[in-house]
């Protein structure tokens, strides 16, 4: 590498002010060039240099006529007592610290300096003899005690002639945390190659950047927490200057960062820099500046100072800044303050971020607005650190009406029904046109509204098998204007079918006057249990609509937006330990806690987890119980992005526990977490497989579903769905994706190995089918714009949905309501068929574990699989299966089911325990074991290796089967049923879940 020409430097500002606040030099764009020996990672703390002529400085001006200073120039001191040069230095920890100040002084006086920390004088009259020259630098050293993050260290002439000139400060604190090495030639490198042909290097190579401008390694730095850090490089020039650039996260720190010349190839250097990190994965980019760069051997990355945990204070007087239009809505607002310095504020409507702007902008317009609609607005500010502030004050700020507009859209066309099912019809038409924009579509279904449409299709559900059904649909605008209907066509529903795939039936309301009804589960008798978010009531539900309230979660407090009371999740265990799991809104945060439900009471409130932040919006609050009988947590960010990617924090998260709220020895990073990168997680369910799905809140492009993997990052805030930077770093794209404006998924739900979620700014459920590539398909849309904004959708023990509405945006309470939905259950390509089928696992594969004792571990109480029936020609009056362990010619008996009604032709996955079975009418179970064991499914539980078992369906020729009741043994219930049975076939599964 020849030596190059040198491009002309961009200019460098001095900092020169009367001023009392001292100036961070952790933050973006505040640089200085290290001595070439600093300490490698895991020595004692290098030190860390400050640029005088970058502080704040009173009294004197930044110069640069003598030669040999560092950085860009030194600060010349005003010949008067008093004159200061003020620093602030960030400290690893606290504790004492050297100083060594760099100056010159080319009077024959000594010009003393007193020396200031925090306020406190540590230095009195400390001497600054002559150095012989100006051009003739030298240094003074002290010792001082520094706190742990930030530090102001003043510099105060003690003499009328004022003080030296002064050129920087050199830092050394006590031992710090270790630097972490990044080898050049393991960072992805344009135009440039990884060589080995000088001596000295680290690792197995070096850089050598291509003669051009804009060459450049990037390394991927993570850190396990945001705050203010060195970067040191490792380098080697011959004989010329080969600056960088420097830049974190596409912003730069550091320009024409200066790499001089080191003599020879083989003599290498260290040129450092400060920056401050995101927690995560951060990108750092050295590029060449000029023709040339040095040759670059490696990245070390060590902390300078605490983590900045200290968050903005809240954005004041936020308020009407300009008259609202039809499309916008200004705002204005006070400035916020930090610690450290604040980066920006965040503009949201009802918890949907609609605008980012600087942190010296205290206004922003909002466009893109609905006509004639409030909207409720809050303002955060944030840091470099990722700290969010509380919410400012809120303020409802409503658009002004659309311009007049008469005109109508043209009515759409070629009104036509694609598919169809027992309870649902598929609709089509051809797309309206108007004068300003068409807004949507109106469906009528026998001459009554029952939904509307952004697109130009939707599914009708809620329908009645058998049935013909008349529908039309016409199109809107924003003023309201409607078109014409389509010519109405009509739709015969398809006869019910056996099979796996779950279609929404006929839809009643089992409670209404409910205000925000957010958690939801089920007790073993199929009871419904449900929290509201706002008044942290707690009610039962039956099924014939009676509730009850059984209390409070005390200790609970709403954020104003959605915090509060959040999920809820019964006990696997409640008949016996009665107890009741919640996330709920405290004073200090978000907590996990437990209750007890008796007499219809709830008692005993035991706090679980906490530690989780709160805030306006961004609380998730789902749970879950698995398969392995942990409990499973959503906790959002607390809009705090830099919490998602923080492996020591419990937001942006999902979350698992033990019941009793312990840590499991296997979760991945000692702590609750499970999995990392999430913004606002939301509903989680697990499937067939025992696998588990979330649904997330997006920020402002994308709503996202996962698969969730442990220990798995899926990128939030590098990654929101597949926008943003989603390469690299391991993150996990989603399953599913939608835009925020049609979305915003929030109760999730399986059944069958299909997918229910309910959206809130979407008002709609949709319906995905998992494959076998684990990918979710054949999507469905249903209800858009029928119950309005939609929050939980849970399965209950008869495989029928619950579903909640979520009016909250419109500031009345109690106007919400709880609705039963019915599953029925369409063809799945063996209808008629006498055949038994699950869409948990085919015929002859592997049973899942969630459906054996390896599921929890324990054996016995499992949670049964899903089975699905034809009738064929067997004239049955009732069903029944028996489902045995069959191995080595054996025929083990584990669990009967009889006396299932002959119009009923599936089972749902989880069966309720008892010995009449809750929801199944009249259905009866008896299992091997005693006691609990007894009165539920009792999976496969080999002693060994793999064993084949089998589902054995038969048709009973009694409605009922005669001469057996719970003292009945196993044994004598097989017999009573193969004497009454017409026809039997089997399912065979396989198992090798260990005992």
């Amino acid at each position: 590498m020849a030596p190059i020409p040198r491009r002309p430097r961009r200019a460098v500002g001095a900092v020169v002010a009367a001023a009392t606040a001292a100036l961070t030099i952790a933050l973006p764009n505040l640089s200085a060039a290290q001595p070439s020996g600093a300490q490698p990672a895991g020595a004692k703390a290098a030190p860390v240099r400050y640029e005088a002529e970058s502080a704040v400085i009173s009294a004197g001006a930044a110069e640069s006529n003598h030669d040999g200073y560092s950085g860009s120039g030194f600060v010349n001191f005003d010949n008067q007592v008093g004159s200061y040069v003020e620093f602030t230095v960030n400290a690893p920890a606290a504790g004492s610290a050297t100083l060594t100040l760099g100056y010159a002084n080319g009077t024959d006086a000594n010009r003393p300096l007193d020396i200031a920390v925090n306020g406190d004088l540590a230095a009195d009259d400390l001497a600054f003899p002559s150095t012989g020259a100006w051009t003739t630098w030298s240094s003074v050293t002290t010792t001082v005690t520094l706190k742990a993050g930030a530090n102001t260290i003043r510099t105060t002439s003690a003499a009328a002639e004022g003080g030296p000139n002064l050129d920087y400060v050199d830092v050394t604190a006590a031992d710090g945390p270790a630097g972490t090495g990044y080898e050049a030639e393991s960072a992805q490198i344009s135009q440039g190659a990884a060589e080995s042909n000088h001596d000295g290097y680290s690792g197995t190579g070096f850089v050598n950047f291509d003669v051009v401008a804009g060459a450049y390694v990037e390394f991927t730095v993570d850190a396990a927490q945001a705050g203010p850090a060195r970067l040191d490089f490792r380098y080697a020039s011959s004989s010329a200057d080969r600056p960088l650039d420097i830049a974190v996260g596409g912003a730069t720190v550091a320009d024409d960062l200066s790499f001089p010349a080191t003599g020879a190839w083989t003599t290498w250097k260290t040129v450092s820099v400060n920056a401050t990190l995101k927690a995560g994965s951060n990108k750092v980019r050295a590029t060449t500046s000029g023709v040339d760069g040095p040759n670059l051997d490696k990245l070390t990355v060590t902390p300078t100072g605490p983590a900045d945990t200290e968050r903005p204070t809240a954005p004041a007087n936020l308020r009407k800044d300009k008259e609202p239009t039809a499309t916008t809505v200004s705002l204005a607002w006070d400035a916020a303050a930090d610690n450290v310095g604040v980066t920006g504020y965040d503009v949201y409507q009802h918890g949907q971020l609609m605008k980012k702007v600087g942190p010296d902008v205290l206004a922003a317009t909002v466009e893109s607005l609905d006509p004639e609609t409030s909207y409720d607005w809050t303002v955060f500010a944030r840091d470099a650190a990722g700290n969010a502030s509380e919410a400012s004050n809120a303020v409802t700020i409503a658009t002004l009406p659309a311009p007049p507009d008469t005109e109508p859209p043209t009515t759409p066309g070629n009104l036509t029904s694609p598919s169809k099912t027992a309870t649902t019809v598929d609709l089509s038409w051809a797309a309206s046109s108007d004068n300003v924009k068409v807004t949507g579509y109106e469906i009528y279904r026998d001459g009554a509204l029952s939904g509307t449409s952004e697109t130009t299709t939707t599914s009708v559900a809620g329908l009645t098998p058998n049935t013909a059904y008349a529908f039309k649909v016409r199109a809107y605008d924003l003023k309201g204007n409607k078109s014409p209907f389509t010519p109405e066509i009509t739709v015969t529903t398809s006869g019910t079918q056996p099979g796996g795939t779950p279609d929404p039936g006929t839809v009643s309301t089992l409670a209404s006057g409910v205000d925000v009804a957010w958690g939801l589960g089920f007790l073993p008798d199929g009871t419904g249990v449900f929290t509201e978010r706002n008044t942290f009531n707690v009610y039962k539900l039956t099924k014939s609509g009676t509730k009850t309230l059984v209390g409070k979660v005390p200790n609970s407090q709403t954020t104003g937006g959605e915090g509060g009371l959040l999920g809820l999740e019964v006990s696997p265990t409640f008949a016996t330990d009665h107890y009741l799991y919640f996330v709920h809104t405290s004073s200090e945060g978000n907590r996990i806690a437990r209750m007890t439900l008796e007499n219809n009471t709830l008692s005993g409130y035991k706090v679980l987890l906490q530690g989780m932040e709160k805030s306006r919006y961004h609380n998730g609050g789902r749970l879950r119980f698995g398969p392995d009988g942990k409990l499973y947590a959503s906790m959002g960010d607390a809009q705090t992005e830099s919490r998602a990617q923080d492996r020591n924090s419990l937001n942006g998260k999902i979350l698992r526990i033990n019941p009793d709220g312990s840590i499991p020895s296997d979760n991945p990073f000692g702590n609750a977490v499970w999995s990392l990168g999430h913004r606002n997680p939301q509903g989680l369910d697990f499937d067939s497989k025992g696998r588990l799905w979330e649904s997330e809140f997006g920020n402002s492009v994308m709503d996202e579903v996962n698969l969730i993997q442990k220990g798995g990052n899926y990128g939030w805030p590098n990654c929101e769905g597949t926008s943003g930077d989603c390469s690299g770093s391991g993150y996990i794209a989603p399953k599913k994706t939608w835009s925020t404006s049609s979305a915003s998924p929030s109760g999730l739900t399986i059944i069958n190995d299909h997918v229910f979620v309910a959206t809130t700014v979407g008002k709609r459920v949709y319906r995905m089918r998992i494959d076998s590539s684990s990918n979710l398909v054949e999507q469905k849309t249903y209800f858009q714009g029928t119950y309005d904004r939609l929050r939980t959708v849970e399965v209950d023990h008869d495989g029928d949905i619950w579903l909640t509405t979520s009016t909250d945006k419109d500031g009345t309470d109690g106007n919400d309501r709880v609705l039963r939905i019915d599953i029925v259950y369409s063809d799945d390509g063996t209808a008629g068929d006498f055949k038994l089928s699950s869409s948990a696992f085919n015929d002859n594969a592997t049973i899942p574990t969630r459906h054996t004792c390896a599921g929890d571990g324990t054996a016995g109480q499992d949670p049964s699989p899903p089975l699905a029936w034809g009738t064929g020609t067997t004239g049955a009056r009732s069903w029944a299966i028996v489902f045995a362990d069959v191995a080595n010619s054996g025929n083990k008996l584990h669990w009967a089911i009889w006396d299932i009604p002959a119009a009923k032709l599936s089972l749902p996955e989880a069966l309720g325990s008892g010995f009449n079975v809750p929801g199944q009418g009249g259905a009866k179970q008896k299992a091997m074991g005693s006691g609990a064991n007894a009165q539920q499914y009792f999976g496969p539980c080999p002693g060994g290796s793999t064993h084949p078992y089998t589902f054995t369906l038969y048709a009973v020729n009694t409605a009922t089967l005669p001469g057996i009741d719970s003292g009945s043994s196993m044994a004598q219930i097989e017999t009573a049923i193969k004497n009454a049975s017409t026809a039997n076939v089997k399912l065979r599964g396989n198992s090798n879940a260990g005992t």
